[in-house]
């Protein structure tokens, strides 16, 4: 049977995934607007409004795995005036957005955890402190979550566009010709990885070995993804916890 904490906490996972996801789109679709291109503004993505930005796939890996993606903003970088390093400017905005956004988040949580300790236990009040600091804490966890995963230098993440400032036009086209099997194969990776690095522990040679034990965490995509956001979140949450009010 499922329990009530637990529906309550995939409804504030679900309202902080909506939030996070339009940030982000919205971010890129601004910084593209700001640096000439009018694109998404003129495909009504230019906006907060979730119907446009909510990709459903990406959504329910936000819920539940706390990262995802959205339905990417339509960007024609040949309204740039520096296409290269605007292209990488607009992808970046989105991440950015996601980080800039926990930090604000962060402490939000802390005030109301804080406000919680006082608070007599059981009641309406506790309840309502208790749920609205989880939000925060889901929200920061989740914006974190959403601005380290599309940092995957592969298309059709925002990482790769960053990579395009980096690369050669040559090599980075010819990357770009199998986006679509790559972004599956990415897909593959978080759903299975994890599954092909226990399969491979559980041979005693590999878990004997430190070597090779650390070598074969490249197949836990979504292990390696969630060490990165635990160690980001844990890091905003002490930088906060430095103001003794919120410690």
């Amino acid at each position: 049977m499922i329990s009530p904490d637990y529906i309550t906490q995939l409804l504030l996972s679900a309202l902080a995934t909506v939030i996070a996801l339009c940030i982000h789109e919205y971010c890129h679709g601004y910084a593209a607007y700001k640096l000439g291109d009018d694109t998404a503004a003129r495909c009504g993505r230019l906006t907060l409004n979730p119907i446009h930005h909510i990709d459903p796939i990406g959504a329910i890996f936000m819920v539940f795995f706390r990262f995802g993606w959205a339905k990417p903003v339509p960007i024609n970088p040949r309204n740039f005036k520096n296409p290269k390093r605007d292209f990488a400017i607009t992808a970046l905005a989105g991440p950015l957005s996601n980080i800039l956004a926990a930090l604000i988040s962060a402490p939000i949580f802390l005030l109301f955890l804080r406000l919680l300790s006082s608070a007599a236990y059981g009641g309406f009040g506790y309840i309502l402190l208790y749920n609205t600091a989880l939000f925060f804490s889901i929200l920061t966890a989740l914006n974190i979550g959403l601005g380290v995963f599309n940092m995957i230098p592969v298309p059709p993440f925002d990482g790769s566009r960053i990579l395009n400032a980096l690369l050669p036009q040559r090599i980075y086209f010819k990357v770009m010709k199998y986006e679509r099997q790559i972004y599956w194969g990415v897909i593959a990776w978080l759903f299975f990885g994890t599954y092909a690095y226990r399969a491979l522990m559980s041979v005693r040679l590999i878990a004997r070995s430190p070597l090779l034990s650390a070598f074969i965490k490249i197949f836990d995509l979504s292990g390696l993804i969630g060490i990165a956001i635990d160690f980001l979140y844990r890091a905003i949450i002490s930088f906060w916890q430095l103001i003794p009010f919120l410690s």
